[in-house]
């Protein structure tokens, strides 16, 4: 009776090391992409550019309001041998403070609006995302506010007082006295944004 031949051992299999739990190699290691499946840190980088971008181009429509809906301060010109003075119209007036008032008020209102924007387009989130938000924001306020400044009335007041004559009011230049009213957008954006993420955008998956 003849023994039974022993049977040639199975072929190397990659699989067999997978059952017994090695894990292959995440789905893109090493090509600059996350294990999860999210992007890239190029096309984040992509994104948040376009991003930045976008954002910015807003301060044109900031910048328009500001212009529209800002309150004018009267000024009056005299003549004393030959020299000009101009005076304030109003000395108790608020049309200045007012001033920097709508363009906080309109820039706090962009803010909130680019930052839901941003996040229904974008709930993974990201540090670039967040930093273009900011950076965007903070374009957008520039943007405006020179924007504003060239739109509105002559910047050269002594000028302008000659030119429309003694005693005739005239709009003082549209100027934004409390700096930082530019830091209305990108704060109220990115406040916004991260209150977003923090209550609706999706959690990773807990770790056994």
């Amino acid at each position: 009776m003849t023994a039974p031949l022993t049977p040639p051992p199975p072929p190397h299999d990659d699989s067999a090391h997978q059952a017994w739990g090695a894990a292959p190699p995440a789905e893109g290691a090493g090509d600059g992409s996350y294990a999860q499946g999210g992007p890239g840190m190029r096309t984040e980088l992509r994104e948040a550019a376009v991003i930045t971008v976008a954002v910015a181009l807003g301060g044109v429509l900031l910048g328009l309001l500001w212009w529209w809906l800002a309150p004018h301060v009267p000024l009056i010109g005299d003549q004393v041998d030959k020299n000009w003075a101009v005076y304030l119209k109003d000395s108790e007036g608020e049309q200045a403070a007012g001033v920097d008032g709508t363009f906080t008020l309109l820039g706090l209102a962009f803010g909130v609006i680019s930052g839901v924007v941003v996040f229904l387009l974008r709930k993974r989130g990201g540090v670039p995302q967040v930093v273009a938000l900011g950076l965007g924001g903070l374009l957008a306020s520039l943007l405006a506010w020179r924007l504003g400044v060239w739109l509105g009335p002559e910047s050269d007041v002594l000028a302008h007082a000659r030119a429309v004559g003694k005693g005739v009011t005239f709009s003082a230049p549209l100027k934004l006295g409390a700096k930082g009213a530019l830091l209305a957008w990108p704060l109220g954006a990115l406040l916004v944004h991260l209150g977003l993420t923090a209550l609706f955008a999706p959690r990773d998956p807990e770790l056994p």
